[in-house]
């Protein structure tokens, strides 16, 4: 007998025709928004908060005209700092200075939301099999795919509010912060177009990852090029992100622009439409590797096949830290002359970083961000264990003389070992940048200054696995959730000059500013500790628990 689906919607097999309306759609829609809502309040909550601390902290740190305009002129004008940011225009005002510096960090945070986004709604529903079960009843294909597209439209309407409102909170015009935030939400249909297409070429969720991963990254190389090479402003055209530059929102808005973004969407979300009609649920448009010779390296232990699993992540994860590192390497030489304003100094002293107006201190300064990217990167981790355990693939292994606390305890081991790696990377190659324009720092202070952020991230990855032990489906983002919360609260804390032992409570306020400080033992010390004791409360919670899908 024909499936509900072989049938077409609103037929039964008595050939009668039935009504449903809009309902089953809807209601798919629904479950697709509910699906993303903590990785939403995440990039949501960062959003906000992003968008509220850039303008306060430029008002505070460079009251005058004088200081501005020396901002402007030597620490704003630098290729690192491009690199970073985007082109810069009218530092000399709030606006302008917002329109740079979140303008050009958040239309990256848009790309990278709206491909996962699209990846997770489209290509892991199908390697789930749930696709098929929607597609079995009542809704069509087409309505489908829709319903997965307008719940991350809405997922991008939440960004643009969230964005907006810290602009309006932190006093800058109504209608420029409408339009900067709409020219940095602009991304997120785009890539979700991206993302998308992947979803119907790729074979599998992971390929559809590696695809998005590597137009994202091309995409940023083309604006970095366009915005340090001389002669190379044109290229600025050939990227999306190049395109939310030219928006120049607060500084000589080209509202036209808009229609490159709007255009895109629409014809990358048609394509990929188009490419879905024409395939199997379940399959991609590119070969997928069942064919291939097996391959049995690295299937010794569910360790080492873990380890397989992430390669190309880790690889991901530390060549990317490794070139960011270079890089800040490189520009410290340049920062350390820049004209830092009064104000700003005791801003950052606030922070507890001390001067940077040095090589050594600009670097201490921004090894926070690897500290953040290890606290991060333990994250995935564990999320690559839910997304085991969901998928039901952990179900077969530990059917095998495989014991719970061996496989969970080896995902751990992993993610400590690669994290130390990264960290030795962000070390390294500052190392090599900083050498590359004569600046003189210690290799053993700089692998120190990578190391410190291990006792931090072995904190967060504890908590993370023991909120994957006892509330698996809510882990990824309870993780992520408290990374974000307390590294911006860090910052908002003490920009706010909020009581000091309120501050005192996020990790970040007890990693020292490595190498123009001394490694902090005893703090380190206590971060393992809790961490080594919320891994082992893991392990306990692990063992009792039944194994839970998606």
């Amino acid at each position: 007998m024909p499936s509900a689906s072989e049938l077409g919607p609103g037929r039964t097999h008595s050939g009668a025709s039935v009504h449903f309306g809009l309902g089953p759609a809807r209601a798919v829609a629904a479950r697709t928004f509910r699906d993303a809502r903590v990785r939403t309040i995440v990039f949501a909550y960062i959003f906000a908060i992003y968008s509220y601390i850039q303008p306060i902290g430029y008002r505070r740190a460079y009251p005058t005209p004088l200081s501005r305009l020396a901002f402007a002129g030597s620490f704003a004008d630098t290729n690192g700092l491009r690199i970073l940011y985007g082109q810069p225009r009218d530092l000399l005002t709030v606006s302008g200075y917002s329109a740079w510096r979140v303008g050009g960090t958040l239309a990256i945070a848009a790309a990278v939301f709206g491909a996962l986004a699209a990846v997770r709604a489209l290509r892991a529903e199908e390697d789930a099999g749930r696709t098929e079960i929607v597609l079995a009843g009542i809704i069509r294909r087409r309505d489908a795919y829709l319903s997965a597209i307008a719940a991350i439209g809405l997922g991008a309407a939440i960004l643009w509010l969230a964005e907006f409102a810290g602009f309006v909170l932190a006093r800058l015009p109504a209608a420029g912060s409408a339009y900067l935030a709409l020219a940095t939400a602009s991304m997120v249909p785009l890539f979700a177009g991206v993302g998308a297409v992947a979803s119907q070429l790729a074979p599998t969720r992971r390929v559809a990852l590696e695809v998005v991963s590597a137009a994202v990254a091309l995409f940023w190389l083309l604006r970095v090029i366009a915005d340090t090479a001389r002669g190379a402003s044109w290229l600025r055209w050939t990227t999306p992100l190049g395109w939310a530059e030219e928006m120049r929102p607060f500084t000589g808005s080209h509202s036209s622009v808009l229609l490159l973004p709007i255009a895109g969407s629409a014809l990358l979300l048609i394509a990929a439409a188009r490419l879905g009609a024409g395939r199997d649920i379940g399959t991609g448009l590119l070969p997928g590797r069942d064919s291939a010779e097996p391959r049995l390296r690295l299937l010794s232990s569910t360790t080492t096949h873990a380890l397989r699993s992430q390669r190309d992540s880790l690889i991901a994860w530390t060549g990317g830290v490794a070139a960011i590192a270079f890089l800040l390497g490189g520009v410290s030489k340049s920062v350390s002359s820049a004209g830092i304003s009064e104000s700003l100094k005791r801003q950052i002293a606030k922070l507890g970083s001390g001067s940077i107006a040095t090589p050594t201190g600009y670097l201490a300064f921004v090894f926070l961000l690897f500290v953040l990217a290890l606290s991060l990167f333990v994250c995935t981790q564990i999320a690559a264990a839910w997304q085991e355990e969901a998928a039901q693939r952990l179900e077969t292994v530990l059917a095998l003389p495989v014991s719970r606390t061996r496989w969970l305890g080896g995902r751990l081991l992993l993610a400590t070992g690669a994290a130390a790696m990264i960290s030795v990377a962000s070390g390294l190659f500052t190392w090599f940048g900083a050498a590359s324009v004569h600046v003189h720092v210690s290799l053993f202070r700089l692998l120190e200054a990578g190391a410190n952020g291990l006792p931090a991230a072995l904190l967060f990855l504890g908590l993370a696995a023991l909120a994957y032990a006892v509330l698996p489906r809510a882990s990824t983002g309870i993780a992520y959730g408290i990374v974000a919360g307390t590294f911006l609260w860090q910052t908002v804390g003490s920009l706010l000059s909020a009581p000091r032992w309120l501050v005192d409570l996020t990790p970040f306020a007890h990693v020292s500013l490595v190498p123009i400080q001394p490694f902090r033992a005893a703090a380190a010390a206590v971060m393992i500790g809790i961490g080594l004791a919320a891994a082992l409360a893991a392990l306990a919670a692990f063992r009792q628990r039944d194994l839970v899908g998606a």
